[in-house]
């Protein structure tokens, strides 16, 4: 997710990953954004399927309060789509009948 702020103020939020399969989704670096003032960053979602099924969740920024200033509350959908499976093992097995 990439986020911009067109204000001449620092930005700070705080991300937080809500929904029915919240537990599927993560944000590896950490639960704070900091958005320069005129600048842009990006919000990295990874996703780990446990299921075949799409998974749901909403990313949410709540605003935390720089020098005077907050930013509004952001949402995001966050749904999944598996399209390619591989194993994560392979066994070759050989069979002896009795």
């Amino acid at each position: 997710v990439r986020l911009k702020n067109p204000s001449i103020k620092t930005l700070a939020y705080n991300a937080t990953l809500v929904g029915r399969n919240a537990r599927d989704f993560s944000l590896p670096e950490g639960n704070t954004v900091i958005i320069a003032p005129k600048g842009q960053t990006t919000i990295n979602v990874e996703f780990t399927s446990r299921f075949l099924h799409p998974a749901e969740a909403v990313l949410l920024l709540i605003s935390k309060r720089m020098g005077g200033i907050g930013g509004a509350t952001l949402t995001f959908s966050l749904k999944s789509e598996v399209k390619h499976i591989e194993p994560a093992v392979s066994l070759r097995v050989k069979l002896l009948l009795l």
